[in-house]
This record gives C-alpha cells, sequence and structure tokens, in this order.
C-alpha cells in the first residue's frame, strides 16, 4: 500500500467528513483502483478517519441547522450518496422534532412576510406551501403550521 496516499486520503478525511463512494471517487483521481484503493478505505474506516454514520449525523445535522432542509430533502441527498436506510434513520435522529416544527414555522411565517405585497391569500398560501415543500418538509406538516397560523392570526 502506497504511503503517501495513504496519508494524502487520511489527510482528505480529516479536513471533513466524507463517504466511501467520495473517497473512492478521490482515489480514482489520484490513479488509485482496485484492492488497492479498497485496502485503503479499509484501513480508514479501521483507523476511524471514514465513518459514515458520523458523516450521515454532520450532514444532517448541518443541512437542517444552516441551510433549514426538512428531512425529506435530506434523506434524498442521503439516499443519492448510497447511505443504507438504517444510517438513514440514525442521521434523522439529529433533528429534534420540537426544532423542526419551529423551523418549519419560521420559514412559514418568513415566507408569508416576504410576500405580503400579493394581495391574493390564497396564492401567497400555495408560494409559501411550495416554498418548504421544495426545502424538503412534509406537506402534512406545512398543511397542519399553516391551519395554525390561519386560526391565529383570524
Amino acid at each position: 500500500m502506497n504511503t503517501a496516499i495513504l496519508k494524502k486520503a487520511a489527510n482528505y478525511c480529516v479536513y471533513q467528513e466524507r463517504t466511501q463512494d467520495e473517497v473512492r471517487k478521490r482515489l480514482q483521481e489520484w490513479k488509485v483502483w482496485g484492492d488497492e484503493a479498497e485496502e485503503i478505505i479499509a484501513y480508514l474506516i479501521t483507523e476511524n478517519y471514514l465513518n459514515e454514520e458520523r458523516f450521515a449525523k454532520a450532514f444532517a445535522g448541518g443541512k437542517f441547522r444552516v441551510k433549514k432542509w426538512g428531512r425529506l430533502r435530506i434523506k434524498a441527498e442521503l439516499k443519492a450518496r448510497k447511505m443504507s436506510k438504517y444510517i438513514m434513520e440514525v442521521a434523522m435522529k439529529e433533528i429534534p422534532n420540537d426544532d423542526y416544527f419551529t423551523t418549519a414555522t419560521q420559514l412559514i411565517e418568513k415566507k408569508l412576510h416576504d410576500l405580503r405585497t400579493e394581495n391574493n391569500y390564497l396564492k401567497r398560501k400555495q408560494k409559501t406551501f411550495n416554498y418548504l415543500i421544495s426545502k424538503g418538509y412534509e406537506s402534512n406538516i406545512v398543511l397542519e403550521i399553516l391551519k395554525d397560523l390561519e386560526k391565529k392570526n383570524s
């Protein structure tokens, strides 16, 4: 096993959490394939440089807190990164339900406020709904919050 490549791969993983697939692609860029690449990945896992559960938790928590993504979008992104269902479920535990509802409510209130020049309330509501769906929030949660806000404001 090439120690220079091994050190480079370890540094790549130390910089930021990675998936096995990301490391495999990077190794291919460095012209490392097959058994040698798999040995390096196995070493990185053994030495805890590479941990997909840790990656998924950091990814889910970060995307929720920073970008305010909903669970559906986070799950879709994790699935695209070839994470298992088990790892996705573990990652979703990084998003507390109370915080999730609070964030969704804040996003809805902000969007409705931003659209206040739109005279037709139904259009404002529809645009707000579509915005939250695009961020990965579940439609039933969005509708529930919209209904609660309507009651509160009437």
